[in-house]
C-alpha cells in the first residue's frame, strides 16, 4: 500500500550539526523516507532503503545543492554514465588494495611516527589536531603530490570545505539560509588553486607518479591532458571527504574504545584486531555521515511511499548504521558485536573508491600510536565533543599516559 509523504518540518540545522541522532532515530521510526524542509529534499534513514536506493537503476548520483555550490562540476560524486566513468578510472587505479599494499606502509609510518615522537614523550596530547587529522591529511596530501602544502593548511583546507559543504539549510523558496557559511570555502579553492596551478603546469610536461600526475595523462592520448577545470571539482571532493575520513574514524575508534576499557586492552594485546576495531568505529560515528545523494530518474515508489520522477533523496548512511533493525544496541562502541557489513562508504557504482585506502591508513595510525603508548587513556577532565551531520567525528580528544 502506498503511504502519504510525511513532512518532518521541525528539524533545525543546529540539531543536525550538534548531534544528529535523536532525530534520525525518530524519522527512522517515524518516516524512514521522509521530506525533510529545512534540506529541501527526501531523506533515506535506514539501512534497507538507503542500500535500495544506492543500488537501484531508477536513481542517480545527483550532488547537494550546498555540495555543488561548494565543488563545481563534474564532481565524482554526483555525475553519472561516461563522465562518471572516466573520473572513476582517473581516480580508481592508485587505491586498489593490490596497488595501496604495494607502498602503503612506506608512505603512512614515517609519517605516523614523526608525528608521535612530537609528543610520545610528554604524557599528553589532544589526539585529534596533533595526530589523527595531521596522519590522514600528510598520507594523502604527500599521495596526490601535495608535499609542499603543510597539513595544516590542509587540515585547514578541509574544515573550511566541510562547513561549506554542510551549509545546506535552505528556506520555503529553496535559497541558502546563511550564505556567508560558504565564503570561507571560497576563499580556500582560492588559495588551493594558487598552490596546485603551477604544480599542474609543471605536471603537464614532466608527468611524475604522484596522483594528479596520473590524473591528468591517464588514459589520455598521447600529448594531451585532461583539462584542470575538468579535475577540480573532483580534487575539493578528495581535499574534504578523502582527507578527514581516516582521521576522523581513527579518533572515533578511540573514543568507541574509551567507552569499552575491556576493549581497549584487548586491542593492544592483539594488534590484529585494529581492523575489526575501525570498522566498528566507523559503523559506530559514520566519517562520511549523510552527505550523498540520488535523484530518481522517473516515477518510483520506495518502502511503500510515492516519489515522482526528479525526486532528490539524502543518504542518511549515519543513521542507517544505528538502525536497531540490523544492530543489537547500535549506540554502544562493541567490537565483539557480529561484523555485519556496514554502510560508512555507501554503496552502488557510487561507493567510495577510497575504502581500502582509508581502512589502511587507520590501521598504520592506531598500531604506531597503541605500539607507542600502550597505557593511553582518554583525559577525563576534558568532554568528547562531535560534530558534523554530513561528515561527522570528534572536534577534539583530550589523552593522558604516564611515560
Amino acid at each position: 500500500m502506498t503511504s502519504t509523504i510525511s513532512w518532518i518540518d521541525d528539524i533545525t540545522m543546529t540539531e543536525l550539526e550538534r548531534n544528529p541522532y535523536p532525530v534520525y532515530e525518530r524519522l527512522r521510526a517515524e518516516a524512514p523516507l521522509a521530506y525533510v524542509p529545512v534540506l529541501g529534499s527526501y531523506v533515506a534513514t535506514t539501512a534497507e532503503i538507503c542500500r535500495a536506493i544506492a543500488t537501484s537503476p531508477d536513481f542517480e548520483a545527483v550532488i547537494t545543492k550546498a555540495g555543488g555550490r561548494t565543488f563545481g562540476h563534474p564532481a565524482v560524486i554526483g555525475v553519472n554514465g561516461p563522465v562518471h566513468d572516466d573520473l572513476r578510472s582517473m581516480v580508481d587505479p592508485a587505491l586498489q588494495p593490490q596497488e595501496v599494499d604495494r607502498w602503503i606502509d612506506d608512505l603512512v609510518r614515517p609519517i605516523a611516527r614523526r608525528y608521535l615522537s612530537e609528543f610520545e614523550d610528554t604524557g599528553r596530547a589532544e589526539l585529534i589536531a596533533r595526530y589523527c587529522e595531521p596522519v590522514s591529511v600528510r598520507a594523502l596530501g604527500d599521495l596526490l603530490g601535495l608535499q609542499s602544502v603543510s597539513s595544516d593548511k590542509l587540515r585547514d583546507w578541509f574544515h573550511k570545505l566541510s562547513v561549506s559543504f554542510t551549509n545546506a539549510g535552505v528556506d520555503e523558496n529553496g535559497e541558502f539560509t546563511n550564505p556567508e557559511g560558504f565564503v570561507e570555502a571560497d576563499a580556500a579553492k582560492e588559495e588551493i588553486r594558487s598552490i596546485v596551478d603551477p604544480l599542474i603546469d609543471n605536471w603537464i610536461v614532466n608527468p611524475d607518479d604522484s596522483a594528479i600526475s596520473h590524473w591528468l595523462h591517464d588514459g589520455m592520448p598521447e600529448g594531451q591532458t585532461r583539462d584542470r577545470e575538468y579535475i577540480y571539482p573532483t580534487l575539493y571532493v578528495y581535499l574534504l571527504g578523502a582527507m578527514q575520513e581516516p582521521g576522523h574514524a581513527m579518533g572515533s575508534t578511540l573514543v568507541g574504545l574509551f567507552t569499552r576499557p575491556d576493549q581497549l586492552e584487548q586491542v593492544i594485546d592483539e594488534p590484529a584486531l585494529i581492523p575489526r576495531a575501525i570498522s566498528e568505529g566507523m559503523r559506530w560515528t559514520s566519517p562520511i555521515w549523510s552527505a550523498t545523494a540520488r535523484i530518481s530518474t522517473k516515477d518510483v515508489e520506495v518502502a511503500g511511499v510515492e516519489l515522482p520522477e526528479g525526486s532528490v533523496v539524502l543518504m542518511s548512511y549515519g543513521s542507517a548504521n544505528h538502525d536497531h533493525a540490523v544492530y543489537d544496541a547500535p549506540s554502544e562502541y562493541d567490537i565483539t558485536r557480529p561484523p555485519l557489513p556496514h554502510l560508512a562508504f555507501g554503496a552502488g557504482n557510487h561507493a567510495c573508491a577510497g575504502i581500502y585506502f582509508a581502512n589502511q591508513v587507520c590501521r598504520i595510525g592506531l598500531e604506531e600510536l597503541l605500539e607507542a603508548i600502550p597505557n593511553l587513556e582518554r583525559d577525563t577532565g576534558s568532554d568528547v565533543e562531535f560534530w558534523g551531520w554530513g561528515f561527522r567525528g570528534p572536534t577534539s580528544l583530550h589523552t593522558t599516559w604516564e611515560v
